[in-house]
């Protein structure tokens, strides 16, 4: 299974995460039915924009505790989602975050606009 974890900006709107999801999901060649979560922090999961993108893709938004967020490594080092989040790379803490132990990222995170996503698959077998 593979996970998506999102990063935005306040106000982010549900167009603008999909065309972020969209973008990393492209540079894998993969479908948005791949996707079996979107995830991000618990305090982004709420947000409007990325509830309803995940509601229009027909999966459930996991919020990712701090605490396992900062248990996992990143590939990207973003100056500003260090400033925003404390984080390196938001995106892709929760992917891996959300992907669970032996979770991988398929890749670094892709930003567009006022959001990030990278794409993590879960260590379990499919």
């Amino acid at each position: 299974m593979i996970v998506a974890g999102i990063g935005a900006r306040k106000n982010v709107t549900a167009d603008e995460v999909l065309a972020v999801l969209d973008a990393a999901l492209a540079t894998h060649d993969l479908p948005r039915t791949a996707i079996s979560a979107l995830a991000s922090s618990s305090a982004k999961s709420t947000e409007p924009g990325i509830t309803e993108a995940a509601s229009r893709l027909g999966i459930a938004c996991q919020g990712m505790t701090d605490k396992l967020l900062r248990s996992v490594d990143t590939i990207t080092r973003s100056d500003a989602s260090i400033a925003a989040t404390g984080l390196a790379s938001l995106s892709e803490a929760a992917a891996l975050a959300a992907a669970g132990p032996g979770g991988s990222l398929l890749g670094p995170r892709v930003a567009l606009g006022p959001a990030t996503c990278a794409l993590a698959r879960t260590g379990a077998a499919s």
